[in-house]
């Protein structure tokens, strides 16, 4: 049975791990869209009833370009329900969230802050 001998990292390793560390810390993830995540979740989870993949997208950038032109969280809920014939909360906060979240993942701020005046 062999013994192996754990060495003490060096102080220059230590070194540039921390800054490695900082510098992941520092630069601030950019945010990128997820078509498939979005397309999975709106078209396998019932009640959405998208004629294909295009009119799911079409929905879901409609979105986007509402909370980017400034429309509040409550307009953009209340046309949800008005184009899905809904009372359901949860369905049509599910369908924004999953465009923000996946398709304008930039935009998530700005909904957050809509919703929360």
């Amino acid at each position: 049975m062999q013994h192996r001998r754990f060495q003490h990292p060096s102080a220059r390793s230590l070194a540039a791990l921390a800054l490695a560390g900082a510098l992941l810390l520092a630069v601030p993830p950019n945010a990128h869209a997820d078509v498939v995540a979005y397309l999975l979740n709106v078209t396998v989870r019932p009640g959405y009833h998208f004629a294909d993949a295009d009119a799911a997208l079409v929905y879901g950038h409609g979105i986007c370009d509402k909370i980017s032109r400034g429309r509040s969280y409550a307009e953009v809920m209340a046309d949800v329900k008005d184009d899905f014939n809904t009372s359901d909360e949860f369905q049509a906060s599910y369908l924004i969230s999953q465009a923000v979240n996946e398709l304008c993942p930039a935009l998530i701020w700005q909904l957050r802050k809509s919703a929360s005046n």
